[in-house]
């Protein structure tokens, strides 16, 4: 039996609280292990009438606490899932003291749960066409629901038929893996915690609720609502791309392998594909994902990277684990003919040191290619001029940056390494990462991810106009620059 918890949030709900509370299914009572009414600092005896009720009825275990202040819609259900977390429940469901949702319906809203096929239940108003409308639901909120949850799907990257039913229930596991309590105070924190299942892969299902609309008052500003979490969700993609903070995409692998025809790997890959099998030392390997496309093509791969992670000792022929930043250890020998360095040089404190070391682990002929932000691109130049330089979780402010580069700058650190350039290209922003997930993809049942989709396209058209700035102003567009470097002639001078 699974451990069941109901969280009944409140605001002035005095007249509905003990109502809602008398409709919990009689044969569901047993069920449920505890029950937190959270009164979220009433201005009437929403708070007495739940201590009330608590006297008089023993067959539900409840727990009334009233807020000293007013933690808003977002803070009470913070408060309530820390209760839950606290009180090692299995399924902590979300009930409306104002008797806007069915409490009826809380045993079909618990039982994807119970038989662990989903890690979040929304009870859904638009599953059954028509059913809002008959229940009362107002035009305007109706037509503004369908128009937002259809955004929010495109956006995000889920299908679900409603982004803004409050009536959910959610496995405690995963609230445990997401940072809910990041979470805005406001009536956003529902859209935010939805952003969160997602990007952490849960599973989510919907059941079809009833529409009810009494004589409630509702705290909903609506513009303000629509502005908040159409935000929210564009944020949301934007950190995936590596534009700002990062903290919405906190699931997001930082180093992950581009696929998309424009994308700096895939570049790179074309470069190296129909050469002759070669020795390649691949420089800051990840997970090896690069490298296992090497060796595809005939290659063999020596990695190294500061962590091992999981799986990488199956796609390279030789892992070697040390921090660049200390230099290329020596048991990775000399004598290959491609020093791969793919986003790695902006890692390092003193590039310049590492790429003579490099220089030094090549064959006659052989030649160090590498991929480098570039900090001239607009977003960087943006920033700066706005007074908001910050770093990002990843992109060409990568908190894990600590050298940046423009091509003259880059160029002239490569010179001075002893190297010359032999191809450069540039290439523009990583636009796959935006659809990745996006719009074609459902996590809802299942957890999946398409990882394809537009980015197998290049974006569409903003991919068309971010292509046509890096062909006319390289300068200013280019999100990253390629390089293959040969040894110049008189480097043991350098």
């Amino acid at each position: 039996m699974k451990r069941i918890g109901i969280l009944v949030v409140t605001y002035n709900a005095a007249s509905t609280l003990a109502h809602v509370l008398d409709r919990i299914p009689e044969d569901f009572r047993p069920r449920i292990t505890k029950v937190l009414i959270g009164d979220d600092a009433s201005q009437d005896s929403t708070y007495l009438v739940g201590l009330g009720y608590q006297q008089h009825q023993e067959d539900l275990p409840l727990t009334v606490v009233r807020h000293p202040r007013n933690l808003g819609y977002g803070g009470n259900q913070k408060a309530g899932y820390r209760w839950a977390i606290d009180h090692d429940l299995d399924i902590v469901v979300l009930l409306h003291g104002d008797g806007q949702y069915a409490p009826e319906f809380l045993p079909q809203i618990v039982e994807p749960l119970e038989r662990d096929e989903a890690d979040a239940v929304f009870g859904s108003r638009m599953l059954d066409e028509g059913e809002a409308r008959r229940g009362g639901m107002p035009m305007y909120k109706y037509v503004g629901n369908r128009i937002l949850t259809t955004f929010e799907n495109k956006v995000v990257g889920l299908d679900l038929s409603e982004w803004h039913s409050g009536y959910r229930a959610y496995s405690v596991a995963a609230l445990k893996d997401i940072p809910f309590d990041r979470n805005d105070d406001g009536f956003n924190f529902d859209t935010q915690i939805i952003i969160q299942l997602r990007e952490a892969s849960k599973r989510i299902a919907e059941v079809p609720i009833p529409t009810y609309y009494g004589d409630e008052i509702c705290y909903v500003d609506g513009m303000k609502y629509a502005r908040d979490v159409s935000k929210d969700v564009v944020r949301y993609r934007a950190h995936k791309m590596g534009f700002g903070t990062g903290e919405m995409a906190f699931a997001d692998q930082g180093y992950e392998l581009k696929e998309s025809d424009d994308t700096s790997h895939v570049r790179l890959m074309a470069w190296l594909r129909g050469r002759p099998a070669s020795r390649i030392l691949d420089l800051g390997c990840s997970d090896g994902s690069l490298a296992a496309l090497l060796r595809e093509h005939g290659h063999t791969v020596t990695g190294v990277d500061i962590e091992k992670i999981d799986g990488v000792g199956e796609r390279v022929d030789q892992f070697v684990e040390a921090d660049l930043d200390h230099g290329i250890p020596d048991e990775v020998g000399t004598g290959y003919d491609i020093v791969l360095a793919a986003d790695v040089l902006e890692h390092v404190r003193e590039p310049g040191d590492l790429m003579v070391e490099i220089r030094g682990r090549l064959r006659l002929g052989g030649s160090l290619v590498t991929s480098i932000p570039n900090f001239a691109h607009w977003y960087p130049r943006a920033r700066v001029a706005l007074g908001r330089f910050d770093y990002d979780r990843r992109g060409i402010l990568d908190r894990g940056h600590v050298r940046f580069f423009t091509r003259r700058s880059f160029e002239r650190i490569a010179s001075g390494a002893g190297f010359d350039v032999r191809r450069r290209e540039a290439v523009g922003l990583p636009l796959e990462v935006v659809d990745r997930g996006a719009g074609e993809a459902g996590v809802n049942e299942q957890g999946g991810d398409d990882h394809r989709g537009a980015s197998a396209r290049g974006g569409g058209a903003l991919g068309k106009i971010d292509r046509f700035g890096v062909s006319v102003w390289p300068n200013l567009f280019a999100y990253q620059y390629l390089y293959e470097l040969g040894v110049l002639p008189d480097a043991d001078e350098f």
